[in-house]
């Protein structure tokens, strides 16, 4: 009896938990609000550039390896034509470039003169990532899954954030 009461409640919560594109798009926002930010800093704020940058690359990486581990394999598996799966692939490989600036970025100095220049082509790199990704690969991705999956892979996200002591969307 207590376990068909277990398997009740988690079913319950899952079911009212948002579905990972939901939450996808919250942690695109956050981040957009955060280039907001930086965009607005003057060309010597050096320091508040910085923590805004460091709060920008830990947000990123976290949401980059869930994409590329939990979200697109399974994307790229279940497309159903070339043009499909070419998404896909271009998204693994706008990540590739977004991971290596996200690397680059928080070891460096905010004085050095291409920090800012670093800092601008990642948010360019993501506001287009981003852009490509909830016009083309959500809505691909909302027929592929069924909402239960997608719900599921929020759950993990979710579980991932709560993990690296992060923000949680709920």
């Amino acid at each position: 009896m207590a376990v068909a009461v277990r398997k009740a409640a988690s079913k319950t919560r899952r079911a009212a938990s948002p579905d990972v594109l939901t939450l996808l798009k919250m942690d695109h926002k956050e981040v957009d609000a955060l280039f907001k930010a930086v965009e607005k800093l003057s060309e010597r704020a050096f320091e508040q550039r910085r923590k805004l940058a460091e709060k920008i690359c830990e947000a990123l990486k976290l949401h980059s390896e869930f994409e590329k581990n939990t979200l697109y394999p399974p994307l790229q598996q279940r497309a159903e034509d070339h043009e499909e799966r070419a998404k896909v692939l271009e998204a693994f490989e706008e990540h590739a470039q977004v991971d290596r600036l996200v690397a680059d970025i928080p070891g460096m100095d905010p004085q050095d003169e291409s920090y800012e220049a670093k800092l601008n082509v990642l948010m360019e790199d993501v506001k287009h990532h981003v852009k490509e990704e909830e016009r083309e690969l959500f809505p691909i991705a909302k027929e592929l899954f069924e909402k239960e999956e997608l719900v599921e892979m929020g759950q993990r996200l979710m579980d991932e954030k709560r993990r690296a002591g992060m923000r949680v969307h709920k």
